[in-house]
């Protein structure tokens, strides 16, 4: 298994942003926690968890708690 997160825009719409790839969903979960704020500021408003190429949730809005 490998995970990886997609960014998007506000519209849904991919954008460019770290190709980190992972081997658990955990993982990946982990490096986002820390690292959600600096991708708000590159202008991802919203990102998603992909395993295998396929979707493992739905997405993740990049807003202060």
């Amino acid at each position: 298994m490998a995970y990886h997160w997609r960014y998007q825009d506000e519209n849904g719409v991919d954008v460019a942003g770290p190709q980190e790839e992972f081997t658990s969903k955990a993982d990946a979960e982990g490096w986002f926690a820390g690292q959600w704020l600096g991708l708000r500021e590159l202008g991802v408003k919203r990102v998603v968890l992909v395993e295998d190429g396929a979707e493992v949730g739905p997405p993740v809005p990049l807003e202060e708690a």
